[in-house]
């Protein structure tokens, strides 16, 4: 299994329109940061997970053509306003593209883009053309199994993954008991890290390494970073096992580790 990181950014990216801070002016690549998505590369499939508003940049830097499957975290903004660029997909493929949600974001997903869901067009590409899941448990994906776990983001429930060896969890806050037991055990944790300082609605850096320490993967990457987190210094004060990921960073896990 591979998982690429197409973004790593908050809601409003890296850099800040009109900031002037040293993150936002940096020259190191490792400080550009679109916002959260990835790619996951399993059993032969490539499954996108969520569609943020730089769908479109995120799959030409990372050379993505074609995508079996999307799986939605949660019907923020930053999450899913690249959802019309899914129709790319459908032209390349000639076919409709199966989508994930809980319930809740299905039901915000078919409010807000309803033309994906409805009245077909004769031909692929004019518009999305999803066929949408609800999932209340355990799905799959091909051979690939998802198991959602429910984290708190301020007033919304956003869903975490584990997926076999790998946990993806992004906008989280508050993790409850049941989802940590979900994600004991995997090899490589993904979680998200905002800054160093609290946040009311987002991990901080330090809650973030709080939860790798109790779940004790063998490597784990933040994500969903600020600008108030400079790559290089963050990353040199970090424990073993543990890293910002980047832009563009693919991780392998061994299925037979």
């Amino acid at each position: 299994m591979q998982i690429t990181f197409l973004g790593t950014g908050t809601s409003n990216g890296v850099p800040v329109i009109g900031c002037q801070c040293a993150v936002c002016r940096s020259t190191d690549p490792h400080d550009k940061r679109m916002r959260s998505s990835v790619v996951i590369r399993a059993d032969g499939q490539t499954i996108l997970i969520d569609t943020t508003p730089e769908l479109r940049l995120q799959a030409l830097a990372n050379d993505i053509s074609h995508i079996d499957a999307v799986v939605f975290t949660h019907a923020h903004a930053d999450h899913v306003a690249g959802f019309d660029d899914l129709r790319s997909f459908n032209y390349l493929s000639q076919a409709q593209l199966s989508a994930y949600a809980d319930t809740f974001t299905a039901a915000l997903l078919r409010e807000r883009f309803a033309y994906a869901f409805e009245n077909p067009f004769p031909f692929f590409g004019g518009k999305p053309d999803l066929d949408l899941h609800a999932f209340e448990g355990e799905f799959v994906i091909g051979r690939t199994e998802f198991r959602p776990f429910p984290v708190s983001h301020g007033r919304w429930t956003v869903m975490g993954f584990r997926i076999g060896k790998l946990v993806y969890l992004t906008d989280a806050k508050v993790i409850p008991d049941s989802s940590l037991d979900v994600m004991r055990g995997a090899e490589v944790v993904v979680i998200n890290g905002l800054r160093q300082t609290p946040h009311p609605v987002h991990l901080s850096i330090p809650e973030a390494l709080d939860v790798i320490a109790e779940i004790g993967p063998k490597r784990a990457y933040i994500t969903h970073v600020s600008h108030d987190v400079p790559h290089a210094a963050t990353n040199s004060q970090l424990p073993d096992g543990v890293e910002l990921a980047y832009d563009g960073l693919t991780v392998t896990i061994d299925d037979g580790v």
